[in-house]
């Protein structure tokens, strides 16, 4: 092939990866613009928002890190953030835990399984407000389905949403109950992918059901577990929906998460940037917790390894 052939087919071949570039941006790049719109846009006016103070009618006014500053003393924030611990605390260990406890039985084979696999799902597909719905039909003091029950074992009826001791609780309750589909489902599909030869081999060794699930099953559940903890967590710190539609924070406050506590900042009160900044400080905390958690996860992976 002569010099001038070549150049002709490299031109040839650079002209039509730059078409095929172009088509290629042609059809993702609406959609891209979209995207970026919807969330880099929103979050930059938001942290700008963050410094300054603006009830959403009169004139903004540049505070800089004042509205930061504000978070360290404001009592109703720190009790907030005890609330949603309280309720991390109760929810993702319990989430995770019967996620895992189901996961484990529906990886069977039995007869309408896959019934049984769907039914598991479905409350994760409720929406919040059918949830909020449920749980105060059956968690109402006065006609709630729990107290009848209580009422007809001749046991001490609860103030259940009423009861400042106990609203966090039930709420904790009904979202495992919305809300350990997801894990059970992310289980069950490590589970399936895990190879049965693994299991045969240790029951072959002598080891009980038991042990060969602690001891071949689980550690290569481990990058699931950590996955399936940080998501869990985030979607606790982010808890707003099932109180929305329950206690309003109620009673006494008790259940008054962060997220409700930024919403009602902003949307009751009108202070859009003092709740921008507490957006943002939520951000920060999930996003140091979720390096810590990887993190972690990875230096035991690799101490493993050795």
């Amino acid at each position: 092939m002569t010099p001038a052939a070549m150049s002709e087919r490299t031109r040839r071949l650079r002209v039509r990866r730059m078409r095929d570039t172009a088509t290629g941006w042609g059809f993702i790049g609406p959609a891209t613009i979209i995207v970026l719109g919807l969330t880099i846009f929103p979050a930059v006016w938001a942290f700008l928002l963050s410094l300054q103070e603006w009830d959403g009618f009169s004139t903004p006014e540049w505070v800089g890190g004042a509205n930061y500053a504000e978070m360290a003393t404001d009592a109703g924030l720190a009790d907030a953030v005890v609330h949603t611990i309280v309720y991390t605390a109760m929810f993702v260990p319990a989430s995770v835990l019967l996620g895992l406890g189901l996961a484990v039985t529906l990886n069977r084979k039995v007869v309408l399984i896959g019934v049984y696999r769907t039914l598991i799902f479905l409350p994760f597909v409720v929406s919040a407000a059918a949830t909020g719905i449920l749980t105060t039909y059956l968690f109402n003091p006065q006609f709630g389905l729990v107290n009848n029950v209580l009422r007809v074992l001749r046991l001490p009826q609860q103030g259940w949403l009423e009861d400042p001791s106990q609203a966090m609780l039930v709420i904790a309750i009904m979202s495992v109950w919305g809300q350990a589909a997801l894990t059970t489902v992310i289980y069950l599909a490590a589970l399936q992918d895990i190879p049965a030869e693994l299991t045969e081999a240790a029951t072959v060794d002598g080891a009980t059901k038991w042990q060969a699930f602690w001891r071949v099953v689980f550690p290569q559940l481990a990058p699931i577990t950590v996955f399936v903890t940080i998501w869990q967590g985030i979607q606790a710190i982010q808890l707003f929906d099932v109180v929305y539609t329950t206690t309003r924070g109620g009673p006494l406050g008790a259940t008054e998460t962060i997220v409700y506590y930024l919403w009602n900042a902003a949307f009751r009160e009108l202070e859009f940037g003092y709740a921008s900044a507490v957006a943002y400080g939520l951000f920060a905390v999930t996003l140091a917790i979720t390096i810590f958690v990887v993190v972690q996860q990875r230096r035991s992976a690799k101490g493993g390894a050795l």
